[in-house]
């Protein structure tokens, strides 16, 4: 069943550190994703078998692993940290029957040499949230760690109350980060760098290989990814939350999901993350901190660019100044579809606008809003009555959106199924998610299986979604979210 390799146990030493888990008391399955499994050629049926929970506890090895835990720094809120996996084992890498290597990695698996001073575990709670988001996303065809099984440890943990511990088995194209290279620069130098940009060439962009310029290849690779995946999370009001250079993967994918969440009232400035008190990661200031991370990124690989300092940063800055262009690009695009609008032109950019601006001026859902713009009857019908249609500045607004969508070659049938095609029914909205998780904890997963199966399919327009595209109750607002580490 499990078919492993773990090629970073062969980068140099200073990058991670041999590391087994460390057993859990007592393991019991909560979750676990059969189409995952299946895609990774895992035997469901073994995977629920003791020795199969066994395995996603942390209990026992499967064979062919090499656990270790990664060590990598970051830049928190703009400042620098020497961190690592401090309570994570990458276990090793499946190879899958489509060719591809996938990270397995045990998340609360026990203390590691970078715990600092944290016990290693995690709580139910956040595990069950990181299973939920991930799928949400998955579902809505944006690039993220998967979650394969959530087990139960058996143990508690205190955070800072005592709270049910469990184990997450977390599936990743890999675990590099912007900041596993800051920590390569500043523990070894250019040699470290080149041997994890080579790894990183090999894995994630063999094309790059053939280039001119190797290593400059690699930086522009993982600029576009980046402009492509998060005008993705702009485009459904997805705020990470914590976009620290640590939670930037090299291999163009959403990462760690503590304070993560969906926006219901549009608000530019939206911020959920406890911790985040200035706003430095609101919605709108996503954009520009994936910049500020590829520049940290661009920092370290200069060495390596060109022996020239002056010239390596040249080409850095040419490559960065690219992530502009391609953001803006793809923000333009995916909002033009949600918009009905096949190919957009730059003076759509004032009538996205200004339907953001009424969005805000009405706070008004953003989920629900563009849905029920695409004009589905079967959508409509489930979806709750949208006052910022009866204002006279959306019909002022309406009025101009109607006449662009009549300049395209392709009808307003058709414009409206592009618009559905891109704007969802449902998302994982907070207070759902929150319901589901302290049903979790009284050991009721139904909700939270309800809620996963409906974000499988956001995009289909079902009879009998009403109740998940409710807007929140007044009691039922999630004000903050939080990282449960």
């Amino acid at each position: 069943m499990w078919n492993l390799d773990n090629s970073y146990a062969r980068l140099p030493d200073s990058l991670h550190q041999a590391q087994p888990p460390v057993p859990v008391p007592a393991p019991r399955l909560l979750l676990l994703n059969q189409p995952l499994a299946e895609a990774l050629g895992l035997s469901v049926a073994e995977l629920d078998s003791a020795e199969g929970v066994a395995v996603l506890a942390g209990n026992a090895l499967p064979a062919g692993s090499q656990p270790l835990a990664q060590a990598y720094a970051g830049h928190q809120f703009g400042h620098f940290t020497l961190l690592g996996d401090g309570r994570a084992v990458l276990l090793g890498e499946q190879l899958a029957q489509d060719g591809q290597r996938y990270d397995i990695q045990l998340k609360g698996s026990g203390m590691t040499p970078f715990s600092r001073r944290g016990d290693g575990r995690s709580a139910l709670g956040p595990m069950l949230r990181e299973y939920i988001i991930s799928e949400a996303l998955h579902g809505l065809g944006i690039p993220c760690t998967r979650s394969l099984a959530v087990v139960a440890s058996g143990d508690t943990v205190l955070r800072p109350l005592p709270q049910p511990g469990a184990v997450l088995t977390r599936v990743a194209a890999s675990h590099v980060r912007v900041g596993t290279f800051e920590y390569a620069i500043r523990r070894g130098g250019a040699e470290l760098v080149r041997a994890l940009a080579d790894w990183c060439i090999e894995r994630h962009y063999p094309h790059c290989r053939a280039a001119d310029n190797p290593w400059l290849a690699l930086l522009q690779a993982v600029v576009a990814g980046q402009a492509a995946l998060i005008a993705r999370w702009m485009q459904v009001g997805f705020i990470h939350g914590v976009m620290n250079t640590d939670n930037m993967s090299i291999a163009g994918e959403s990462i760690d999901f503590g304070p993560c969440a969906f926006m219901d009232a549009f608000n530019r400035r939206q911020v959920f993350s406890s911790i985040d008190e200035q706003g430095r990661y609101a919605w709108v200031n996503q954009p520009g901190i994936g910049q500020w991370n590829l520049t940290r990124l661009a920092e370290a690989l200069l060495p390596l660019l060109d022996p020239s300092q002056e010239v390596a940063i040249e080409l850095a800055q040419q490559a960065l100044a690219d992530y502009a262009r391609l953001y803006q690009q793809h923000w333009l695009d995916g909002m033009a579809a949600k918009l009905g609008l096949f190919e957009a032109q730059p003076e759509d950019t004032a009538l996205i606008e200004d339907w953001l601006d009424l969005l805000q001026a009405q706070q008004a859902d953003f989920t629900n809003s563009f849905r029920a713009l695409g004009g589905d009857p079967a959508a409509l019908a489930e979806l709750p009555p949208q006052p910022l249609f009866d204002s006279a500045e959306f019909a002022a607004w309406q009025q101009r959106w109607q006449q662009r969508r009549s300049q395209q070659a392709q009808s307003l049938a058709e414009s409206s199924a592009l618009m559905n095609r891109h704007n969802p029914q449902l998302i994982a909205r907070n207070h759902q998610v929150e319901r589901a998780l302290q049903a979790a904890e009284r050991d009721d997963l139904q909700p939270l299986l309800g809620l996963l199966e409906q974000l499988r399919q956001p995009y289909a327009s079902r009879p009998g979604c009403a109740p998940w595209c409710q807007l929140p109750l007044p009691h039922e607002q999630v004000q903050q979210t939080f990282c449960g580490t």
